[in-house]
């Protein structure tokens, strides 16, 4: 009578030997299908590992650029945009964010888009701004995607006109960017990025949805305390067009609302 691992052996030489017999084809088919799979939980190795991150901790609200500065006293004035749904899921990540400080003296949050070329970039730098200026130092703003593109120039654009410093930028096909947000604050770099790519935090971080393809792909993000959707319309939809800078630029507009009304929320001490 055969043994089990006799039998365990046969079964690995035949199920190895089909394996070998399946075509290139297959192979081709299979593999972008287990990457898109992939794409919420699996580093891209071919992206930097090590970047810095403005880290430093205040108590005092701090002084962006002088364009910056105006460009969020009128945001805060206009107060968020969208309907009542939109600004629901806008009251939603505030209140995360606020008990993620109660808990551990910190909040993370990892902005998501697909390719982490446009929407999720504007919001990580328009979201640290927003939170440096009402003084919250413990918050931390990341961007990722479900693959690693590059930090799209039409966004880069769009940003420097609003009043961010953004420098730097090599001729490889996903640049990294220095970016400055005020006089005082350490410099952010940027560059297109995965999920577990370095710097993005592995646990303990708030995942923020900021469009709807990559809403539906990951349903769950891995490491995240709390996941909350916030989508925007992409303002790819006008590239190549005479709308295309006001598109981006009512894009960084409506984001830059809407994070600004989300710190000052944060900033603002819990009614009882």
């Amino acid at each position: 009578m055969m043994s089990y691992s006799m039998r365990s052996w046969s079964a690995g030489v035949t199920a190895a030997a089909h394996a070998r017999r399946l075509s290139w084809r297959h192979v081709r088919w299979v593999a972008p299908a287990l990457a898109v799979v992939a794409g919420c939980h699996a580093a891209d190795p071919r992206v930097a590992t090590t970047a810095p991150v403005e880290t430093r901790a205040t108590t005092q609200p701090i002084t962006l650029s002088r364009p910056l500065e105006a460009a969020f006293a009128r945001w805060e004035q206009e107060g968020p945009t969208g309907d009542d749904a939109h600004r629901e899921r806008l009251k939603q990540l505030a209140e995360v964010v606020r008990k993620q400080l109660g808990e551990s003296g910190r909040a993370d949050l990892l902005f998501v888009c697909t390719h982490n070329s446009r929407r999720s970039h504007m919001a990580q730098l328009l979201g640290l701004a927003a939170a440096r200026r009402k003084g919250l130092g413990n918050v931390r703003a990341f961007s990722a995607g479900t693959e690693a593109t590059a930090f799209n120039p039409r966004a880069i654009a769009a940003l420097r006109r609003v009043g961010f410093d953004v420098g730097g930028g090599s001729a490889e096909a996903n640049p990294h960017y220095v970016v400055r947000l005020g006089p005082t604050l350490d410099p952010v770099e940027a560059f297109s990025k995965r999920f577990t790519d370095a710097p993005n935090p592995s646990s303990g971080f708030i995942a923020v949805m900021t469009c709807s393809q990559a809403d539906a792909a990951c349903p769950f993000v891995q490491g995240a305390t709390a996941r909350v959707a916030v989508p925007y319309d992409d303002p790819k939809a006008a590239d190549g067009t005479p709308e295309e800078a006001s598109r981006y630029d009512e894009g960084v507009a409506q984001i830059g609302r809407d994070l600004a009304w989300v710190f000052g929320t944060v900033s603002t001490p819990a009614s009882h």
